[in-house]
């Protein structure tokens, strides 16, 4: 059964404390740096503002983009990381692991688990059982282990799209199906269309729920998930609830989690996946998890769920959970922000395309679809797919020709599923000033159009 994690006085001091304390105080506009001061008096800054290169170091977010188009990329906002410096915390704990020369088979000691189910508490009320808690390297694994468990090869899986692309991938690896659900647009934000949600549901195995929703920054309501997670229930679709971006939720917006709402049979028909990589931004430090209310559920998932987790990648989650919080807390501010300042100067900029800010996550979902036709990127498109041996979306023309003519890489829609032609994903997790650039590049080559 789950429980409410116990909060020792140095977890709370570290935690809570600062956060609230943070919360309270507020947080300084761009160009200044952040501070924080904790219940000890100390003085934490973080300067999000400071333009950290990360080229030519392997990095798939600008070295692949620059591999990927051929040119030279001034501002990469293509895969979803972070291009902040790690949280001081997280460095003095690999620093320390490193002192230690030895690099043997790890233990995962309780409180590692302990570590996850006090920050769900402390940040969202959710309740987890740190004994039930499934390590694994990363959702992707994750999320194919319960795939095979729940959804056999051929069956098919429901998707609300446009949504994030990697899971078609994981649906070629489970050699499933996707059925997908075009969500709808209302005043500018998206909507699941119930109707049609219900009718895919009445055929599917399982249902991958994307709470925030990438790419278009959709914080589900405690409605919209009991909705959808009573449809589920009646047709017996099991739902994996993907809420890796949980951590980032802008001014006024809420984050429900799936294993928080209050019918216990919906709950139990559910698994939901997490990780601090999005948080802290340790992708590569490939440690993630996933927990369930249902024990038969559990059970089935651990037989088809093989982890391996590296030493370092342990080491740094916990620092990130147990001491990371006034780093992540001004980093949500500063990401917030960005949102806002994006939102504003693209109306500036670019009143051809369209976007109203995300609910969640760092991303923006923008409607670039008057660039398209200016472009004639469809005739360049069905050009190209008659003289090579792949097809080429109207999307992926506009992406090399921003990255040519502005420097910027941005990734396609159309990866994202039914829903995402005509817009282009755009990744704000970076300093301000290169949005600024990144949207000043775009500008000045559409006005040469």
């Amino acid at each position: 059964m789950a429980r409410r994690p116990e909060l020792d006085r140095r977890t709370f001091l570290r935690g809570a404390g600062a956060g609230a304390l943070l919360s309270a105080a507020g947080v300084k506009p761009a160009g200044a740096t952040s501070i924080a001061r904790g219940l000890l008096g100390q003085e934490q800054a973080f300067n999000f503002d400071e333009v950290y290169d990360r080229s030519g170091t392997n990095c798939v977010k600008w070295d692949g983009a620059v591999q990927d188009m051929g040119v030279p990329i001034e501002v990469a906002m293509g895969v979803a990381d972070l291009d902040f410096r790690a949280a001081p915390c997280i460095t003095r704990a690999l620093a320390d692991r490193f002192e230690h020369e030895v690099w043997g088979y790890l233990r995962r000691p309780g409180e590692y688990a302990e570590a996850v189910a006090e920050w769900n508490y402390r940040r969202y009320g959710l309740e987890i059982d740190p004994g039930g808690l499934v390590w694994t390297t990363g959702v992707h694994p994750a999320l194919i282990a319960a795939l095979q468990t729940f959804a056999p090869p051929g069956s098919r899986v429901l998707m609300t799209t446009p949504v994030y692309s990697a899971f078609y991938t994981d649906l070629t690896f489970t050699r499933t199906v996707s059925e997908d659900s075009p969500m709808v647009m209302v005043d500018g934000r998206y909507e699941i269309d119930f109707d049609d949600f219900e009718r895919r549901a009445a055929r599917s195995h399982a249902f991958i729920l994307c709470n925030p929703h990438n790419p278009t920054g959709n914080c589900w309501s405690e409605e919209d998930l009991l909705r959808m997670g009573e449809i589920c229930l009646r047709h017996g679709v099991v739902v994996l609830s993907d809420e890796i971006h949980c951590d980032f939720i802008n001014a006024g917006e809420t984050y429900t989690p799936f294993a928080a709402l209050p019918d216990k049979a919906i709950v139990d028909n559910s698994l939901t996946f997490k990780s601090a990589s999005k948080s802290f931004n340790l992708a590569g430090m490939k440690v993630s998890w996933w927990f369930t209310t249902n024990p038969a559920f559990a059970t089935r998932t651990r037989a088809n769920s093989r982890t391996d987790l590296p030493t370092l990648g342990l080491a740094a989650n916990h620092a990130a959970l147990t001491e990371g919080e006034p780093w992540l807390d001004q980093a949500v501010a500063y990401l917030d922000g960005n949102q806002d300042f994006a939102a504003a100067y693209i109306a500036e900029r670019l009143p051809s395309v369209k976007y109203r800010k995300a609910q969640g996550t760092y991303l923006a979902w923008l409607d670039m679809s008057e660039l398209l036709q200016a472009i004639d990127a469809q005739a360049q498109a069905d050009e190209q797919t008659a003289n090579g041996n792949r097809v080429v979306a109207p999307e992926d023309v506009l992406q090399r020709w921003i990255a040519e003519h502005a420097g910027v890489f941005l990734n396609p829609g159309d990866n994202y599923g039914p829903g995402g032609a005509g817009f282009m994903r755009m990744n704000l997790g970076t300093q301000r000033q290169r949005i600024r650039t990144a949207v000043d590049n775009i500008a000045d080559a559409v006005a040469t159009l």
